[in-house]
């Protein structure tokens, strides 16, 4: 199978060469490349390979560019580092995709998806690209970090991957960390559930935002509505309401 491809990181590459050696196919690389640029140069000058593997995000920006000037008609297996849930983009789209570091358990998975799609209804798109990145950038404009005020003119970085709610504490904005820690905030909750991941985050009720990893229980409280345990605990019910209650569900 004449392969091509595309990765800018030379571990992830011999991680990759190393992979295809273990699967029951026969690859035959045609070319790397490490670049948006030098894989435009490329497809310029060789004919359509029959397979392509394809890093996202490489030297000179999104691999998703290539799109733009290239037509690629064979199929593609992406390899990406995105977490969990920015590969849910790749799902609903069916997409073959490896998550690095990669294995030749993963990398027979992906291939085998592929024959089955090429299998499927010709006059079918194998796969929505445009889909695909509307939803990695979405996933990309998520807040990953804040710039938080602390006493004085000092500020300090705060991961959202340490905060297990936001609330409302007589009136101020305030964020709980997984240690327990405390922050204020100068978004208001409203600006603050537009900028955070709803996959990872829920706006339970007016007064708090929690994180998923935070919810440790969850118990029917009256008129149909739910309260939910949380760690670090809170100083008060976080309710949800009857009409809230099935999103939750969905969602959690």
């Amino acid at each position: 199978m004449k392969t091509l491809i595309i990765e800018d990181e030379k571990a992830a590459l011999r991680n990759l060469k190393a992979a295809m050696k273990e699967v029951e196919v026969e690859f035959e690389i045609v070319g790397e490349t490490d670049s948006v640029a030098g894989t435009l140069e490329w497809f310029a000058a060789h004919p359509m390979p029959e397979l392509v593997f394809m890093d996202i995000h490489l030297a000179d920006g999104s691999a998703f560019g290539i799109f733009d000037r290239v037509d690629i008609t064979c199929p593609i297996i992406f390899t990406t580092a995105y977490d969990e849930y920015a590969l849910q983009a790749f799902r609903v789209n069916s997409i073959a995709y490896l998550l690095k570091p990669i294995s030749g358990v993963d990398l027979q998975k992906a291939v085998d998806k592929l024959k089955m799609l090429e299998g499927s209804d010709s006059r079918q798109p194998m796969v929505d690209l445009q889909a695909v990145m509307r939803a990695l950038k979405r996933e990309e404009s998520y807040k990953t970090h804040f710039l938080v005020p602390v006493k004085g003119d000092r500020f300090v970085p705060v991961s959202v991957e340490q905060i297990c709610y936001f609330y409302i504490d007589d009136g101020a904005v305030k964020a709980v960390t997984q240690s327990a820690g405390s922050y204020d905030f100068q978004q208001t909750l409203d600006e603050l559930a537009e900028q955070l991941n709803p996959r990872q985050f829920f706006r339970a009720n007016r007064q708090y935002i929690v994180a998923r990893k935070a919810v440790v229980g969850a118990s029917l409280w009256f008129g149909g509505r739910m309260v939910l345990q949380l760690t670090p605990p809170t100083a008060e019910k976080v309710i949800i309401s009857k009409a809230r209650v099935p999103a939750f569900k969905e969602w959690f």
